[in-house]
């Protein structure tokens, strides 16, 4: 596994079909596909193909909400817990948390995040920041949400860096 997806928990309508980042409005796939971390368009319907591409996904709270403001911090902390046992299973070369609350609540972060490869690492692996790409989200453009998946795909070997980008840089713009 390259990519280990990580969002923070699944919608009403990702539970309701069995599906991650199933919400009407979630652009996820969408990102997935233009970013180049997939060759080809493909809904949440087909999330059981990622390992085709070397990409898993995941959530670290598994109880479906509509949004995350009645998540309890033991779910968190126990979910920490299975996500590091996940990671040390799997393996993954990098862990992207999809969100940077995500980020924030597993890291303890406070003020702007970069999005993009972080310092940290999680259990050996690199830690990348993307944007939650929920409709509801309304804090990164559609740009900057394709530019941080663009980014992933660089550092998991996807796609090239542009030619304009300097050597071995590999952050994406600063989040808010």
């Amino acid at each position: 596994m390259r990519v280990l997806l990580v969002g923070i928990n699944p919608g009403i309508r990702s539970a309701a079909i069995g599906h991650h980042f199933a919400g009407y409005s979630n652009r996820f796939w969408k990102l997935l596909h233009e970013s180049g971390l997939v060759p080809e368009a493909i809904g949440a319907e087909d999330d059981v193909r990622l390992p085709e591409w070397g990409l898993g996904i995941t959530n670290l709270i598994g109880r479906p909400t509509p949004g995350i403001d009645t998540l309890r911090p033991a779910e968190y902390l126990a979910g920490v817990g299975a996500l590091r046992r996940k990671v040390r299973r799997w393996k993954p070369r990098v862990v992207a948390f999809v969100g940077v609350s995500l980020y924030r609540a597993i890291f303890a972060k406070k003020g702007p995040i970069a999005l993009g490869l972080q310092d940290e690492a999680f259990e050996g692996a690199r830690v990348c920041v993307l944007p939650n790409p929920s409709g509801r989200n309304a804090n990164f453009s559609y740009g900057e949400m394709l530019a941080a998946f663009k980014s992933l795909a660089v550092v998991a070997g996807r796609r090239r860096a542009a030619a304009s980008r300097p050597p071995n840089r590999t952050r994406c713009s600063r989040a808010r």
